[in-house]
């Protein structure tokens, strides 16, 4: 059986709901993801400028190629209200075949929507 794509699991924390709906639609119309998943009411704790934070935020899983990294981060910078957004690619070893080559085709810029 040939290979499959490689393919990424990124994740990002936003403060809500509003933020994690902009930021996955934004990263799906540039190609820069074939799907993002909204997990809303995560609650996190984190050290923050000396201080122990505790917060709400919604977790977006974004799955992507490793070519598209660098402009999905940048993506991420641009529109995160946060001074330091989190940004964190997971390359996913395996699974199914069929769904690796979905995220490459749909992640893929010369693509007709």
């Amino acid at each position: 059986m040939p290979l499959s794509p490689q393919a990424l699991l990124v994740l990002t924390n936003v403060p809500d709901a509003d933020v994690a709906e902009r930021l996955a639609r934004a990263l799906l119309e540039a190609r820069l993801a074939a799907c993002v998943n909204i997990l809303p009411a995560v609650r996190s704790l984190y050290h923050w400028q000396g201080a122990l934070e505790e917060t709400y935020e919604a977790t977006l899983q974004i799955k992507t190629i490793p070519a598209h990294y660098a402009a999905l981060e940048a993506a991420i910078k641009a529109i995160h209200p946060y001074a330091v957004p989190e940004s964190i690619a997971i390359p996913i070893v395996d699974g199914l075949h069929a769904y690796f080559y979905w995220i490459a085709q749909e992640t893929n810029k010369d693509r007709n929507v």
